[in-house]
């Protein structure tokens, strides 16, 4: 047990699952005040309780609630993901909330403690974008920003783009799957080098190759080419958000889904990426989604430059903290 100015920390345990629900609810009903699209079903206590309650039942999930005059008034649970995460501990999306954001430093300082005994050295915490002061605080905790999700309207029914002269938007056919393949080694080539320094293994071409022609035909994915003068300089991956790994439970909104752009180094500049962008919108209408996502390392500079510029605003930011 810890103490902070009448401030109890104890070890998690599912007796403050119902509090720590509401908390989460509340939570979440004020960011959703901010970004409707996130979904609705977790301003309800009995979800909400359904989430965190999944989060405790995790192998190696272990965390801290705090209290204040008998009241749950912070929850934390942190759990491991798979170790090619390095020594690793998560705090998820509902796997925080608290009625005042200083409290979440308590919380953490409590829970770490274990998790660095442990061994696991490298944390992340998911935190509503929308919550300056929350971020803050995580902030003073030694944490970085590294990921982020975001959100936008899909376009109007009468909003509509045109590439940069000179570049043609359009599917990919069968006879693109070598352009196909080559391009999918730019973002992990992008991604390992400065200023991200990912740790992403990278395929050889030929498994990128073959990849692509086993799931050419997926009715999941529609796949969109930039060509300059016949040459495919740039794709997109179009597909419901359901299908992304890093956006599930609170986090994810009933959206389309940009799930992967690249243009070639030598093409940059010309508007491409932009204007794949611009498609995946278009798609996202027509099928249906009134919102689009997308997320992205912040140490991409393309990236973080390029979806804003698109109109899309954080919802959750993935924040990191080594302890050498």
């Amino acid at each position: 047990m810890a103490n902070s100015d009448s401030l109890e920390i104890r070890p998690f345990h599912p007796d403050a699952l119902d509090e720590a629900a509401r908390l989460l609810a509340d939570r979440h009903r004020a960011q959703r005040l901010v970004e409707p699209g996130l979904p609705a079903a977790f301003e309800d206590p009995a979800v909400a309780r359904a989430e965190i309650a999944a989060l405790a039942a995790r192998e190696d999930a272990s965390g801290a609630v705090a209290r204040r005059d008998g009241a749950v008034v912070g929850y934390l649970l942190g759990v491991p993901r798979p170790p090619s995460w390095g020594p690793n501990m998560w705090v998820e999306g509902a796997g925080h909330a608290v009625a005042d954001a200083e409290v979440v430093r308590d919380l953490y300082g409590f829970a770490a403690a274990r998790w660095v005994d442990a061994g696991a050295t490298s944390h992340y915490a998911v935190v509503p974008a929308t919550d300056p002061a929350l971020v803050d605080a995580w902030f003073r905790l030694g944490f970085g920003m590294q990921h982020v999700h975001a959100i936008r309207e899909a376009p109007g029914p009468a909003e509509t783009f045109s590439a940069p002269p000179g570049i043609v938007i359009r599917r990919a056919e069968r006879r693109d799957i070598p352009a196909l393949g080559r391009l999918d080694l730019v973002l992990p080539d992008h991604q390992v080098a400065s200023p991200v320094f990912s740790r992403e293994t990278r395929p050889t071409l030929e498994e990128a190759m073959s990849d692509q022609e086993e799931g050419f035909d997926d009715p999941r994915f529609v796949t969109i080419v930039a060509e300059v003068d016949g040459w495919v300089v740039g794709s997109a991956i179009c597909c419901s958000i359901v299908e992304s790994r890093e956006h599930h439970g609170i986090v994810r909104p009933d959206a389309g889904f940009l799930g992967f752009a690249a243009v070639l180094p030598e093409a940059r500049g010309l508007g491409a990426g932009r204007a794949l962008g611009e498609a995946v919108l278009g798609w996202s209408r027509d099928a249906g989604y009134r919102w689009v996502a997308v997320d992205w390392r912040e140490t991409n500079l393309l990236s973080s430059r390029t979806w804003p510029r698109l109109g899309f605003r954080p919802t959750f930011r993935r924040l990191h903290r080594a302890i050498a």
